[in-house]
């Protein structure tokens, strides 16, 4: 009789772990799963609840506020990626529009060079940012807070507190046509975040902008341009807020100074929820994608459900808290589980 059949039931080797179970605790590792899983019943509790919220002109609606969501969640990570934070994005998107409608209504700009100029200049803020960052050591939150400061008074003073009119046809033809059933904001949200996924994911200049938010010094000294990395996401942060401050115009087909408030917090709860860390050095497109999904399936259905505009930010506020409460509790166990 061999050695092993000898062997009692409590001695045998212990069966392989399934396949599933190995999927599942794969799963739950990334960062990502948890919003991902979290959008889809959110999108099914509040569809069985809401029999408009499935309906196309919803979902097309969904598709353009996501557009502005995401697309600012993006521009954020990049910067909080690399350890920083931009503050400045919502008051930015606001000018955007009004420096686009101004260029194009009071000094008659064709509406494509009016856009050029104005990510141009919006480009230059990001470049700005990210200078007083890296050779002059201000702390982001200071030089991005300075920003939105300026940024609204800038937009108030253009246009003295009324709105600019009569604005090209082109801003409302990229906001509000489709390609077939999907808006085209959407797919502007899509594209950023397919070419943002690719540089992150699959450049080498991707994998220094983590090296960089994971641990800075080491990253100099391994001879990465820090620099010269920080201030690219600032410049890409930047450029896509301008991106945003198009769309909306084109949306309103008018350019209001009072647009943009708050934007800056959605985002970086996008952001957050979507598995980025505010140290930096963490986060994946994927989940910042999915981050800003559900804050939109959020939003939206809050107002399917018809519930009160003085508790729908009470209730956006919990589910954010109880979606980062999750988030730290799955990787400090699974840190545990590591050691």
């Amino acid at each position: 009789m061999s050695a092993q059949s000898t062997l009692t039931p409590e001695q045998a080797p212990p069966r392989a772990r399934p396949a599933a179970t190995a999927l599942l605790r794969t799963l739950a590792q990334s960062p990502e799963a948890g919003v991902i899983i979290a959008c889809v019943l959110v999108f099914v509790g509040i569809a069985s609840s809401a029999p408009t919220y499935t309906a196309v002109g919803n979902l097309q609606v969904m598709g353009r506020d996501l557009s502005q969501v995401g697309i600012l969640a993006i521009g954020e990570s990049l910067v909080i990626l690399t350890g920083g934070i931009d503050l400045s994005v919502g008051a930015l998107a606001g000018l955007a529009g009004i420096l686009a409608a101004w260029f194009n209504v009071n000094q008659g700009l064709p509406a494509p060079l009016a856009i050029l100029v104005t990510l141009v200049i919006c480009g230059v803020v990001g470049l700005w940012h990210g200078t007083m960052v890296t050779r002059l050591s201000v702390p982001p939150f200071v030089i991005t807070l300075v920003t939105y400061t300026v940024s609204q008074g800038l937009a108030l003073a253009i246009t003295s507190g009324s709105p600019i009119n009569n604005i090209s046809p082109m801003f409302s033809n990229l906001s509000q046509y489709y390609i077939g059933e999907v808006p085209v904001p959407a797919l502007f949200f899509v594209g950023a975040a397919v070419v943002a996924w690719f540089v992150l994911e699959r450049t080498y200049v991707g994998r220094q902008v983590y090296a960089v938010g994971g641990n800075k010094e080491a990253a100099r000294l391994a001879g990465i341009p820090t620099g010269r990395r920080i201030t690219a996401t600032y410049v890409a942060s930047a450029v896509l807020v301008g991106v945003v401050g198009v769309l909306v115009i084109g949306r309103m087909n008018v350019a209001d100074p009072s647009v943009g408030a708050g934007w800056e917090l959605t985002a970086i709860a996008a952001a957050v929820v979507g598995g980025v860390s505010l140290f930096g050095g963490a986060g994946r497109i994927a989940g910042i994608a999915a981050g800003a999904i559900l804050l939109e399936f959020i939003t939206n259905g809050l107002l399917a459900l018809k519930v009160s505009p003085y508790d729908q930010q009470v209730v956006q506020g919990a589910v954010l808290g109880v979606a980062i409460l999750l988030d730290r509790v799955r990787a400090r166990y699974f840190a545990r589980s590591r050691t």
